[in-house]
């Protein structure tokens, strides 16, 4: 009863906390695998794929132009997304993603029915970059002018 109270109460800390987590990419991500964020004994394997999947991303022009990677759960989905909003679909990306490499399923059939899905998120996420890439053009010429 007295945790109901404080999140009803909406005591500032809790809630930061809360959305720390949330934001972390590799927090995130666990939770989204069914793994507790205490449960450390996969996290060098859930790292590298999570790098893995943020290089395909830079790739095709998610991120920052540097590259992007992470160490542990300090590194957030703010800073590889720097503020675009429309880039949400990143983080089912990755999930599946990860999933995909860390713990494929037994059956061929959602195997291919996973990388259908992927394929579309990486689309979309593809379009998504090239219509912010084409508008900063667009802005910098009238700059210009």
């Amino acid at each position: 009863m007295e945790t109901d109270q404080i999140y009803e109460d909406g005591d500032p800390e809790i809630e930061q906390t809360d959305s720390k987590e949330i934001n972390s990419i590799l927090t995130s991500v666990k939770k989204l695998l069914g793994i507790t964020e205490e449960y450390e004994h996969f996290d060098v394997d859930l790292i590298l794929h999570i790098n893995t999947t943020l290089g395909i991303l830079t790739q095709i022009g998610v991120g920052p132009e540097d590259g992007f990677s992470i160490h542990d759960k300090s590194a957030v989905w703010d800073d590889f997304l720097q503020g675009n909003t429309r880039l949400e679909l990143v983080k089912s990306y990755v999930h599946h993603k990860v999933r995909l490499l860390f713990d494929p399923p037994l059956s061929s059939a959602v195997i291919e029915a996973m990388n259908r899905m992927l394929g579309e998120l990486e689309w979309r996420i593809y379009v998504t970059a090239e219509e912010k890439v084409q508008n900063e053009t667009i802005a910098e010429k009238k700059a210009t002018t």
